[in-house]
Order: C-alpha cells, then structure tokens, then sequence
C-alpha cells in the first residue's frame, strides 16, 4: 500500500512527517522531525509525536493544526519515516544492483533449478 507522506509545520512550531488521509483531514502515525548540531553540520531526527511518554509511531494530528506544508523534501526523510514506522529496513533499487556482485539478492533463472 503506497502512502501520502507529507511534511509540515504546525501552528505550534513542530516541524512533522505523516501520512496524510484520503480525506485530507488529519495526519496519522506523526512523527517530529527535530534537528540536532553535530561536528558535520546539523543531523535530523524522528521522533514519535508523542515521545517520551510514546516510544511507537501512532496517533493523529488534525490538519487544521496545519501552517505550513512543504511541496518537496528529501526522499531519505520519507523513506527513513517509513522506515521507523514499520521496523523494516527498505531499499531502493540501486541498493539492490550494488548487493548483486556481492552475494546479495540479483535475478536467478527458476528455470535452472526446476532442472535438477
């Protein structure tokens, strides 16, 4: 299943990531997005929107709470997102063609072992 995900920033000041609802109404599983200084520059982090007291993506935010939503982000910040929500680690395809001269998944020939 293929997912709005959307960022914005509420009236609050809370800059969030969610799924955005069919309807248009709220954004549910919210995650705050918070940035934090490092000798490299400055690194984000997510954070469920209710953390400390929530350590699982969950809830909903309703839009109205909404100021500001941002017409494009990074992919690595939808995919990390996802990433936190489900506790599954995706890859993209380039990943993938990096992985097949190194004993990773590549495309094997059933035909092959239906042979045997």
């Amino acid at each position: 299943m293929a997912y709005d995900i959307r960022m914005v920033k509420l009236i609050s000041g809370d800059l969030v990531i969610g799924k955005w609802s069919e309807d248009g109404t709220k954004i549910t599983d919210p995650a705050i997005i918070q940035t934090v200084p490092s000798q490299q520059g400055v690194q984000m982090m997510l954070l469920p929107f209710g953390y400390p007291f929530e350590q699982d993506m969950g809830g909903e935010v309703e839009t109205r709470h909404v100021i500001y939503e941002y017409k494009s982000f990074p992919d690595e910040l939808s995919t990390k997102y996802l990433e936190a929500c489900s506790n599954l680690t995706l890859s993209t395809p380039s990943d993938l063609r990096n992985l097949q001269g190194m004993g990773g998944p590549a495309q094997s020939n059933i035909a092959n072992l239906l042979k045997k």
